[in-house]
């Protein structure tokens, strides 16, 4: 699970999300917007919608925001309209990354993206050059004080989890992505309490990385999550642990 388990717990550990709500607010009105126009407003039959609401209420965001944001992308209420697109490219020492945004302005995105490549060592590729090397997964964290492993199994796997991966204070589950809802549900019925539970895009091969290479990429990584327009951001990246320590400090 390299690349993506690896920079989703660099970013619980160094708090981005905590040190940046504002934005994280702002990423997830467009999500929930832009899930709501394509899927309609009701929660129950839009599992993006559903999945866009749980992920704000986690935030904490207040109730009246998410309702306004639903009504935008229905049409109640006035509001801008999102372009939804991936940016596919290489990151230092040949790392592929792939980008989902959603914009009001292409032009300004692409631009910005590109050069956010650029200082970071990396280059933006062509569509297609690196969409074809990750696969989508349902993904939750679970602390590990929450459950034993085998209590874990006996909830989830018989709902759709595919892999469960026990790290030092965290169970990691993957689940084929239309069985996350599933799980979720399974998980919450038991009174097992998750840190996160969201579709990603898994790598099916990883790049190893060290020294300079890994500084980087981080920084690209870091600087791609900071722009206003990225919603997400996959990597297939491996960089020791010892590396990540050291340049956490």
């Amino acid at each position: 699970m390299s690349g993506h388990s690896k920079w989703s717990q660099i970013k619980r550990k160094k708090g981005v999300a905590d040190a940046k709500r504002g934005q994280v607010f702002t990423k997830l009105i467009k999500e929930i917007t832009v899930a709501a126009r394509f899927g309609g407003g009701d929660p129950e039959g839009n599992a993006r919608l559903r999945t866009a609401i749980a992920a704000a209420k986690a935030e904490n965001m207040p109730k009246d925001n998410i309702e306004r944001a639903i009504k935008k992308g229905t049409g109640e209420l006035e509001g801008v309209t999102y372009e939804e697109f991936p940016y596919e490219g290489y990151g230092p020492g040949g790392a592929a990354v792939l980008v989902e945004v959603l914009t009001d302005n292409k032009n300004r995105t692409t631009a910005e993206i590109r050069h956010i490549f650029s200082r970071s060592g990396g280059n933006l590729g062509e569509a297609g050059s690196v969409a074809w090397m990750f696969h989508k997964k349902g993904y939750i964290v679970i602390e590990k004080a929450a459950i034993d492993e085998d209590k874990l199994m006996e909830v989830t796997l018989d709902v759709g989890a595919e892999e469960i991966e026990a790290g030092d204070k965290e169970y990691e589950v993957t689940t084929d992505p239309q069985k996350l809802d599933a799980v979720k549900k399974a998980l919450e019925k038991a009174g097992i309490k998750y840190h996160l539970a969201e579709l990603t895009m898994y790598p099916q091969s990883t790049v190893a990385i060290d020294g300079k290479h890994a500084e980087q990429m981080l920084r690209l990584m870091e600087q791609l999550e900071d722009n206003d327009d990225v919603q997400h951001v996959y990597a297939n990246f491996d960089i020791p642990d010892s590396v990540i320590e050291k340049l956490g400090k």
